[in-house]
C-alpha cells in the first residue's frame, strides 16, 4: 500500500502517545475510530470521526493501528485486530523516529515501537505488541503475540516472553529467562528464572502472588 493515510482505531491515554510516534515518522493521521460517546471529540487535534463499525470504509487506502492500551486484557486489542483484518484491512507496523531498530530484528504485523526504545540483532517480535517508551529488547530475545513490554522494561539477551504477557515499567528479566503466556509482570519486578505459570508475579526474585 503505498498511502501514508492513517486510522487509530481507540481513543484512550495510550492513543495520545501513538499519535506522537505517527506524527513522528510523517504518517497522515484521517481520525480515530472510538465509543459512540467519543464521536466529534478531538485528541491531540485529531477527531473522533466515527467507532469501529465504520473500519471497512477505510480499508482501501488507509493503514490501521489499534491504539488500546494493555494492562491486565488483551482481549479488546486481539478482538479490533482479528475485525480490521476481517475487513480487509491492513495493520501498520510502526518505529517512532527516535528508536532503534536493527535491520536484523523481525517484527509483527500492528507492532508499535514507541519514542527511544531499542530493538538489537536477531530479535523477534511478534503480531500486535506495545514496546513502550525507553524499553530494550535485547539480541536473540522473542516476544510473543499481544505483549506489552512497558516503559523501561529491560528483556536481556535470548529471553522469551510469552504471548499476551504484560511486562511492567521498569522491570527486568535475566538473560535466558522465559516468561510464558498470559503473565503480568509487575513494574519494577526481576525475573530470574523461568516463569512456567500463568499469573500475577511482582518482586525480586519475581514470584507468583495470583493464579492466572
Amino acid at each position: 500500500m503505498e498511502s501514508n493515510n492513517l486510522i487509530l482505531v481507540g481513543g484512550g491515554g495510550h492513543c495520545k502517545s501513538v499519535i506522537e510516534v505517527a506524527e513522528s515518522v510523517g504518517y497522515n493521521i484521517k481520525g480515530i475510530l472510538d465509543t459512540p460517546e467519543n464521536v466529534g471529540k478531538e485528541i491531540l487535534n485529531h477527531t473522533v470521526i466515527g467507532t469501529d463499525e465504520q473500519i471497512n470504509r477505510f480499508v482501501d487506502d488507509h493503514w490501521f493501528i489499534v491504539t488500546v492500551g494493555q494492562i491486565k486484557d488483551v482481549s479488546l486489542r486481539i478482538r479490533l485486530h482479528k475485525k480490521i483484518k476481517d475487513a480487509g484491512g491492513k495493520l501498520l507496523t510502526l518505529t517512532a523516529s527516535t528508536a532503534y531498530v536493527s535491520k536484523y530484528a523481525i517484527l509483527g504485523e500492528g507492532t508499535v515501537i514507541m519514542h527511544k526504545a531499542m530493538v538489537n540483532a536477531d530479535a523477534k517480535i511478534g503480531v500486535g505488541c506495545i514496546i513502550n517508551t525507553f524499553a530494550n529488547i535485547e539480541h536473540d530475545a522473542v516476544i510473543g503475540n499481544y505483549c506489552h513490554i512497558s516503559t523501561g522494561a529491560m528483556v536481556n539477551g535470548n529471553c522469551k516472553v510469552g504471548d499476551k504477557t504484560f511486562l511492567g515499567s521498569q522491570s527486568v528479566m535475566v538473560n535466558g529467562t522465559k516468561i510464558t503466556s498470559g503473565c503480568i509482570i509487575a513494574a519494577g519486578s526481576m525475573v530470574r528464572k523461568n516463569l512456567t505459570e500463568k499469573g500475577i508475579y511482582s518482586g525480586n526474585p519475581a514470584l507468583l502472588k495470583i493464579k492466572g
